[in-house]
């Protein structure tokens, strides 16, 4: 079985055969997945009048536990976005009735936000539907296959925040 990957790699191959093209077996697979599971994930969201960033504010605050509020700097380190973007992504929001702001009782000049009644009850129902996705696009992989997949990208991952490279 031949995929776009491995006819870009032999045209390397034939071509320029001073390089090595191999890093793109797993590096550009890897690429075209993220690209067609974030438009997957995406679009599942849009379902819901979400982008992606939403859920995930939205679902960091639920798995906060009780009472479903955190800090913004809190929020943003969560998610690694600026300041200025989560601010606008909680002005959409709060907007939308699925977060308030209050001030922190324990320090009156900073804020929390809550996850209101309503967010909790749609990031539930789309925190549902959005682990049933991922585990229908992880169908194609054995149970043994997803956990040898889940160790390697582990250590990898831990490697290369570790190296300073991520």
């Amino acid at each position: 079985m031949t995929d776009h990957v491995a006819r870009v790699v032999n045209q390397w191959k034939s071509e320029y055969s001073e390089v090595d093209a191999s890093p793109m077996y797993v590096l550009a697979r890897m690429m075209r997945l993220s690209t067609q599971i974030n438009k997957t994930l995406s679009a599942n969201f849009g379902k819901f009048g979400l982008a992606t960033g939403d859920f995930d504010v939205l679902a960091t605050l639920r798995r906060s536990g009780t009472p479903y509020a955190l800090r913004p700097t809190e929020l943003t380190r969560s998610s690694m976005l600026t300041s200025g973007t989560m601010t606008s992504r909680l002005d959409k929001l709060e907007r939308l009735g699925l977060v308030r702001r209050e001030a922190n009782p324990n320090d009156r000049r900073a804020l929390m936000i809550h996850l209101t009644d309503a967010g909790r009850t749609l990031v539930e129902k789309v925190a549902g539907k959005h682990f049933e996705l991922e585990a229908e696009m992880l169908k194609a992989l054995s149970p043994e296959d997803r956990e040898a997949l889940a160790g390697i990208l582990e250590r990898w991952s831990h490697k290369l925040e570790t190296d300073g490279t991520m």
